[in-house]
């Protein structure tokens, strides 16, 4: 294999005309040209009807239709606020019309972990509320919250849910200028926010002076009730004057488009056969999902570690065992698009597979491969194969120049093998570790070690040579309870990188499926030994409700996870092949 070269296929995924390769771009289309076009002058075969391309539909962002509309009526008196200027939509809010009665909210958070709530005796169904951005008790270093940092509970998603859950028809957020008078009152930019993909709620920001209008008009003062709840965490919560209705009309447009997964396949002399793959989506601009804010949505990030350091190495492993003699088995070489969103492409393969699943001996993931630092190289999955281990070790023995770390053998995570865990086919995942570039602009082709990669992609290259050709295939081997890098609900635009997070809330033991369902969540899996486990639930239910509380989408189900305890019974309900079905499972805490 050939350093120059693969820097070279590096330096083009990672380009500036590349623009990130966002998923649903016109670049990440350009990028699976140039994929398919190297599978075939390799002389890799096509698999299924689309040649070297297997098409699958994403929801890939959100933008603001033409129809958006707010106006509120004070004593009689109608008064039109200005998109962009006065109020704007987030991009998960619900599409449609709402109107109502007002009620204050404080912060808009529950928080039973802290003794806090904003929601305590306060009636808001069918009513729209008005909440604060942030959380109570900034820079105090004795708050309950933490005082420095921002917990969970300020996240927009989190305030939507929680306002949800208790009923309200819609949420209208404001800038806490009590607590930031010197940062202006800038609306968050529409598009850069995490969330769902419709968070089930109309969910709009307005003006700060506007609000604090509103609130003088029912006898109150907004600095002093946000004060009142810094001094004594308390909720200062109240329905707005009666005098006061809102009416909005909501327009955010959510924009599918057809991406590609790439694959070609190098035949064997049986029905056998590996996958080597690789993500080769990135964020584009950053968006919600960047790690440099300040640059979100106006910079380029490249990913030239994430991944193209591990797309490079899926084309750099065909030229190589296309160069070998013809071996038992074959090797389905594959990238993936949408991993950034939710494993989206590896996803929809496993569930419509060109090759038949049962033949795929074991599954080889490359992400974040190029940034080789003193030698170390993470592999994940060594116990997901009966006999995976035993061909691995004595390869990497021999490789003195690197140090491998066993730092999972789960074979869950959030990266693509996930997806083939799922599916039961043993998994190798190869990491070379976080780094200060992970989804920033930084992460250039020019910081890629590409000595060190390449003579990684050697190990790789024996490895799945010893699998192709070892008499007994590895049989699949269920690891049990052993968490997951982002525990039960990890959130979309996370990567496999991302391993440091410790998931939310207590263990509950799902592998979520990121492919969208009308609503609620589809388990991929569920880990053995695991609270869902004992419950009786299995891969394919699709959690409806959770202790009472509908769940719409993912980060329902993250916020009502987090809002339980170790030790606590809770009801669920799964649809399980179009039928409802209830367990109680019994949360634990995290290992």
């Amino acid at each position: 294999m050939s350093v120059d070269r693969y820097l070279d296929e590096v330096k083009f995924l990672a380009s500036p005309d590349m623009r990130g390769r966002a998923t649903g771009s016109r670049e990440l289309e350009k990028a699976a040209e140039y994929i398919a076009g190297n599978f075939k002058a390799i002389g890799l075969q096509p698999v299924g009807g689309s040649g070297y391309l297997q098409p699958f539909s994403v929801t890939t962002n959100a933008r603001l239709g033409g129809a958006n509309h707010f106006e509120y009526t004070e004593s009689g008196h109608p008064t039109a606020l200005k998109l962009s200027d006065d109020f704007l939509p987030f991009n998960f809010s619900a599409r449609g019309k709402v109107s109502g009665r007002v009620v204050f909210a404080g912060y808009g958070i529950t928080a039973p972990e802290y003794g806090y709530d904003d929601y305590a005796g306060l009636d808001v169904r069918d009513k729209l509320v008005l909440i604060l951005r942030h959380e109570p008790q900034e820079y105090d270093e004795k708050s309950v919250f933490d005082g420095r940092v921002y917990t969970e509970h300020s996240q927009f998603f989190s305030k939507a849910v929680n306002a949800k859950m208790h009923g309200a028809r819609g949420v209208i957020l404001i800038n806490d200028q009590a607590n930031h008078r010197g940062d202006g009152d800038d609306m968050e930019k529409f598009g850069k926010t995490v969330g769902p993909n419709d968070a089930g709620i109309p969910f709009v920001q307005i003006r700060f002076d506007l609000a604090s209008r509103w609130i003088k008009a029912s006898g109150k003062d907004l600095d002093e009730e946000a004060a009142a709840i810094d001094r004594d965490l308390k909720p200062h919560s109240f329905p707005l004057a009666g005098s006061l209705e809102v009416r909005a009309n909501v327009d955010v447009e959510r924009v599918i488009k057809t991406v590609h997964n790439v694959a070609g396949y190098l035949a064997g002399l049986t029905d056998e056969y590996i996958v080597i793959g690789a993500h080769f989506d990135h964020l584009g601009l950053g968006e919600q999902f960047s790690m440099a804010p300040s640059l979100a949505g106006t910079t380029v990030h490249p990913g030239a570690d994430d991944n193209a350091s591990g797309t490079a190495g899926v084309i750099e492993l065909a030229r190589w065992f296309a160069a070998q003699p013809k071996q038992a088995r074959g090797i389905l070489f594959m990238t993936f698009a949408g991993e950034e969103l939710g494993l989206l492409g590896s996803s929809f393969y496993v569930n419509h597979p060109s090759l038949p699943l049962g033949k795929a001996v074991a599954m080889i993931n490359m992400d974040m491969i190029g940034r080789v630092r003193d030698g170390k190289v993470y592999i994940g999955g060594t116990a997901t194969g009966s006999t995976l281990k035993a061909i691995v070790e004595p390869v990497i023995q021999h490789h003195k120049e690197l140090r491998f770390d066993y730092s999972d053998t789960s074979g869950y995570g959030s990266s693509d093998h996930t997806s083939f865990t799922t599916k039961q086919v043993p998994v190798l995942f190869f990491f070379s570790g976080l780094h200060g570039d992970y989804h920033k602009p930084s992460d250039t082709w020019d910081k890629i070690e590409g000595p060190e990669t390449v003579g990684l992609l050697g190990v790789i290259g024996e490895i799945g040579a010893k699998l192709r050709e070892a008499g007994e295939r590895p049989q699949f081997v269920r690891v049990k309870e052993v968490a997951s890098p982002h525990g039960d609900v990890a959130v979309a635009g996370t990567s496999a990188s991302s391993s440091a997070s410790s998931g939310y809330g207590p263990d509950f033991g799902s592998i979520p499926d990121f492919a969208e369902v009308p609503t609620g969540v589809r388990f991929a899996d569920v880990r053995d030994g695991s609270p869902a486990a004992e419950a009786g639930l299995r891969g394919g239910d699709i959690l409806v409700e959770f202790d009472g509380k509908p769940i719409a989408n993912l980060y329902d189900f993250t916020y009502a996870l987090r809002s339980k305890k170790p030790g606590d019974l809770v009801t669920v309900k799964v649809l399980r092949d179009g039928k409802p079905t209830t367990a109680k499972v019994l949360l634990r805490k995290r290992k």
